[in-house]
Order: structure tokens, then sequence, then C-alpha cells
């Protein structure tokens, strides 16, 4: 069956196929993935006994062994313990971040649908956001607030806004061009009417796709920042730091910088299959 925009059942029905993907093939996998590394996260207190900070004495650059999972690093800190508990921390920053930029995102991309200066602002603001790579804007913005994860969250709303953004409003120019928003408008109904009853029914699929990319994305951010000294500030552990930290100890604890890149890769691809599973869906209805 073919979605109709503006239809509440063909809405209903794609919205059914969506929640149908995140339970099969690539949406179950990304789901499943997220989902063991989440918990890991939640749960690094029990996964790990060790303190993230404290370091052990006579535990200089172990091997990895039954009481040390992923060995110790140059400070003798363990590193199963960083990495979880530098987890947890990394998931707080894109969970945060990326639901905040779609809220910024979407609202910033209503107005623009429905009003022609906020639209010319939003674009050219948009243009020029767009223009920086990801880590150019993380270093300009880091220079001007400082180092740390409130630098990381800033840098990936300011990224993301802009693609959420665009696509509420390319959404609302679209669904304003059909046939039946216009026989709306002919008998007396308010542009907020429309967009509330045909745009935003219709619009939530893409958005959940853009969202576990976005979410693919933030993790790779994060990681890069805290990889360049930008990021969570030790000794406050996240992935990123750990494999920093790792390089120039590679002979020594190779499993030092596999265990946080054996994370971040599976928090990748798992948005990314989810978003895939989802887009999928979309292109099925």
């Amino acid at each position: 069956m073919t979605a109709v925009i503006g239809d509440t059942g063909s809405a209903t029905k794609v919205s059914g196929d969506a929640r149908h993907a995140l339970l099969r093939g690539q949406g179950l996998a990304g789901l499943i993935l997220v989902g063991v590394i989440v918990l890991a996260g939640l749960f690094a207190g029990v996964l790990s006994r060790q303190d993230p900070v404290t370091q052990i004495t006579g535990a200089n650059l172990l091997p990895p062994t039954a009481e040390h999972w992923l060995g110790t690093d140059e400070l003798n800190r363990d590193v199963l313990a960083r990495v979880l508990h530098g987890l947890r921390v990394d998931l707080l920053i894109v969970f945060v971040a990326v639901p905040l930029a779609a809220v910024l995102g979407s609202a910033i991309g209503l107005l623009a649908g429905v009003n022609a200066a906020v639209d010319t602002v939003a674009q050219r603001v948009f243009d020029v956001v767009l223009a920086f790579p990801a880590l150019i804007l993380a270093i300009a913005l880091a220079a001007i607030t400082g180092p740390g994860a409130h630098a990381v969250v800033i840098v990936i709303v300011a990224a993301e806004v802009p693609v959420f953004g665009r696509q509420i409003r390319t959404a609302i120019l679209r669904v304003r061009e059909q046939a039946f928003v216009e026989a709306a408008e002919v008998i007396g109904a308010g542009t907020w009417w429309t967009v509330r009853k045909h745009v935003l029914p219709n619009v939530l699929e893409p958005l959940a796709v853009q969202l576990a990319l976005s979410m693919s994305i933030a993790v790779a951010v994060d990681g890069a920042m805290s990889f360049i000294g930008l990021g969570v500030r030790p000794p406050q552990p996240s992935l990123g730091s750990v494999i920093a930290e790792s390089i120039s100890n590679m002979d020594a604890n190779p499993a030092m910088a596999v265990g946080p890149l054996v994370v971040v890769a599976g928090l990748t691809l798992g948005f990314l299959l989810i978003a895939q599973g989802l887009g999928r869906a979309r292109r099925i209805a």
C-alpha cells in the first residue's frame, strides 16, 4: 500500500511498518547491538568492580587477565572500567545532544516553512554551519567555550540542527503544494492546523530515520573530539580519550585500544542498521 500524505490511516500504516522493521532484519540487529552496549554502560559498576580513575599498585600496563579483562594502562588503571564508565558518559552526551538538536531543528524548520523571512535567515545560517566539517566546527567552538563535555554537546547540536531543520522545512513545502491542502485552505483551514493535521503525522518516519543516523554521527564526533583533547576532560574517561591513551602503549597492551574501538564501532554500526531498517520500511510503505 502506498502512503498518501495527509491520510491518517496511511500514516498509521507507515508507523506500523516502522515498528515491524525494528523487529526483524537490519532493524532488529541494530536494536540488539545498541541495546547490549547501552546495558553495558548502565551496568558499568556491575561488570567491573574497579574504579576507572583509581591507580592499582603494581599493575602497570598489564595484558588482559582474569582480574583485568582488558588489562591496565600506563597509570595502573583498569582499562575495562575506563571503557565502561567512559561509555556511560558518551551515551549521556549523545542521548542529550541529538534529541535536543532534533527539537530545535524541527522548531526552526516549522517556522521557516510558514514564514518567508524566517526561512531566508534560517537557510543562510544553515549554509554557514554546514560549510564547516564537524571537526573544524568543533575546534572553533571549543576555542570559544573551552574543551569538555559541554563543548561536545554544543558541537553536535550545532551540526545537526540544520539537518533536522531542512528536513522539516522540505516536508512542509512539499505538503503545502498538495491538492487536499489547497482545498482545506479554501474552506478556511489555518496554516498551523494544516501543519498539525497533515505535516507532522507524515514527517515522523523520516525524522526517526534521521535521528538514528544523527546518533551514529554523534558517536563518531564525540569520540573524535575526546581523541584530540576537546571532549571529556581527564581523569574522567571517555571512549575517545582511552583510544588516544592507547596509541603509545600498543606494544604492551593492544587490548587497551581494541576495547574502546569495538564499542565505538558497535554503536555506530547499530544506529546505522536501525536507520537502514526504518528507511527500508519507508520505501516499502
